[in-house]
């Protein structure tokens, strides 16, 4: 037999032991879960890094360089259909739309697969010749400027300098697709031509947001503007201070020619949700008889006295755009 006093002693000592070890394991598991939850998060923000890489367009030249083969160390341009040519490589490879890292990997996979047993290999743009985004109209500095990460409407603006004095309460964006875009069709840039329109005040509190994409161009503008296309005698921009009507419109532009088919005058409208724009039919013939009341057109307006599709006018009108801007300087952010 033994003491009491002993085996309360020896009871006590069991209860601690394992309380000690339940307390241990509970903080192994602890840490394992939070082991556990951390690479997940590191993940989405290794994707969401991912997303920001610069990728290859067309007209850039890169260099390529092959870990102890020299002779394979080159610099080559991006040729227009997207591919480079590498020495001892039978076939071209693509590269434009990919990273620099996708591109080496994809190198030395094809460097593998010829001669070479475990090639490191190494890709770097040596000279930006695409993905730029133009910035003009009433901004203290209208440019075009590369762009190595993805940029944000407001960041755009002010990489110029912000607006100037002359600016009015809008701003545009054309996006007319092309080949720096990799998400477009680069043979189908009329397809994915779109125009977007903001308040000034509403990108500069942050209240919209706009992530821009290579080839966008930002216009500025100075006052609201209307924009005439087609079978009128004075195409182009109508800057305007007040409402204006269709009619009004059509006369600041010196009316309508002989040819116009004057019951089906369209007016290109950008949705208030910044998607595709809507067309509005309007019968000119009515509105002067008084059959049909005078429409107050919106800023940004299109009002088309034509038949052509209403892509190729949005297309038409990005191109007029671009050419507004032929000397600007080129920017490196």
């Amino acid at each position: 037999m033994f003491p009491a006093a002993t085996i309360s002693g020896s009871i006590m000592r069991n209860f601690i032991t394992t309380l000690s070890v339940s307390i241990l394991g509970l903080c192994f598991c602890v840490c394992l879960a939070a082991q556990t939850t951390a690479p997940s998060e590191a993940l989405v923000a290794t994707v969401e890094r991912d997303d920001d890489r610069y990728r290859i367009g067309f007209q850039d030249v890169l260099e390529v360089r092959v870990f102890k083969h020299a002779d394979l160390n080159q610099r080559v341009p991006v040729s227009p259909n997207g591919t480079i040519s590498l020495f001892r490589l039978d076939k071209p490879v693509v590269a434009v739309c990919k990273s620099e890292t996708e591109l080496a990997s994809e190198i030395a996979a094809a460097y593998k697969a010829k001669f070479i047993r475990d090639p490191e290999v190494v890709v770097n743009v040596a000279e930006q010749r695409s993905q730029s985004i133009g910035v003009l109209g009433a901004v203290v500095k209208p440019e075009y400027f590369f762009v190595r990460r993805r940029f944000h409407l407001l960041e755009m603006l002010a990489l110029a300098g912000g607006p100037n004095k002359e600016a009015g309460t809008r701003l545009i964006v054309v996006r007319s697709g092309g080949t720096a875009n990799c998400k477009q069709d680069p043979n189908n840039a009329e397809e994915s031509a779109s125009v977007f329109g903001f308040k000034l005040r509403d990108v500069q509190e942050g209240k919209k947001t706009f992530w821009m994409q290579p080839g966008d161009l930002v216009s500025v503008l100075e006052a609201d503007i209307i924009y005439m296309y087609g079978n009128v005698e004075e195409q182009g921009a109508i800057k305007i201070r007040e409402s204006i009507t269709l009619t009004q419109a059509l006369v600041t532009a010196k009316g309508v020619k002989p040819a116009a088919k004057k019951d089906k005058i369209r007016v290109l409208r950008q949705k208030e949700d910044g998607g595709e724009r809507e067309e509005l039919i309007f019968d000119l013939n009515k509105i002067d008889s008084g059959k049909a009341p005078d429409p107050v057109l919106q800023p940004n307006d299109i009002v088309a006295v034509s038949e052509d599709k209403a892509k190729a006018i949005i297309l038409g009108f990005a191109n007029a755009l671009k050419n507004a801007v032929p000397n600007a300087a080129l920017r490196f952010p």
